[in-house]
C-alpha cells in the first residue's frame, strides 16, 4: 500500500516536504512578525508567509539550499511590497460616481420640468435663444458668444438679460 507522503515525496525534489516542513517550524512565527512590521497587518502577514513557503516548496531545491532561510526573507519582504502596493492602488481607487436613482414621480416630474423649458425657449426669437444656448448649455463666455454669433459683447450680455427675463415669464405661465 502506498502511503500519502510518497506522492508527495516523489513530486517534491530532495526531501523537500521534511526541509521545507522543517524550515516552517523554525522559523514561521519570526517571518510573520517580519510580515507584521511592514504590512501593519497580522492576517495579511500571515497569508505573505504561508504564499512564500508555497513558493519555496514549489522552487525545492534552491541552488544552495543553506540559504532558505535568506530566500524566505527576501520573497516575503517582496511579496509584502505587493501587499502595500496593492493596498495603496485600493485606497487611490475613486469608484465612478453614480446618481442615486430616483423615483418614478421625481423623474416624470423632471421630464415635464425639462419639456417646459424647450417648449419656452423655442418660443423667444432665434438670436435669443442662440445666446442662451450658448451661455447656458455650452457654457461659453460672452466673449466667445459674441465672436460665434458676429455680434458685439454688450450684445451678447443685453440679449441674454433679456432672455432670462422672458423665458422666466414664460415658465411661471406654465406652472
Amino acid at each position: 500500500m502506498v502511503s500519502i507522503r510518497d506522492p508527495l515525496r516523489s513530486l517534491a525534489h530532495d526531501g523537500a516536504p521534511d526541509a521545507v516542513s522543517e524550515l516552517y517550524r523554525r522559523h514561521w512565527v519570526g517571518l510573520v512578525r517580519l510580515a507584521v512590521l511592514v504590512v501593519d497587518d497580522r492576517q495579511a502577514a500571515e497569508d505573505a508567509v504561508q504564499e512564500t513557503f508555497a513558493d519555496l516548496y514549489r522552487h525545492w531545491p534552491l541552488r544552495d539550499n543553506d540559504k532558505a532561510l535568506g530566500w524566505l526573507r527576501t520573497t516575503l519582504v517582496n511579496r509584502c511590497r505587493s501587499v502595500l502596493r496593492r493596498r495603496r492602488t485600493a485606497r487611490l481607487y475613486t469608484p465612478p460616481h453614480e446618481e442615486p436613482n430616483a423615483s418614478a414621480e421625481s423623474s416624470a416630474m423632471l421630464g415635464e420640468d425639462r419639456l417646459q423649458v424647450r417648449q419656452a425657449l423655442q418660443a423667444l426669437p432665434r438670436r435669443m435663444r442662440e445666446v442662451l444656448v450658448l451661455r447656458y448649455y455650452l457654457d461659453l463666455p460672452f466673449a466667445e458668444i459674441a465672436e460665434t454669433l458676429g455680434i458685439s459683447q454688450s450684445s451678447a450680455r443685453s440679449t441674454s438679460s433679456r432672455g432670462i427675463a422672458i423665458l422666466t415669464e414664460k415658465l411661471k405661465e406654465f406652472r
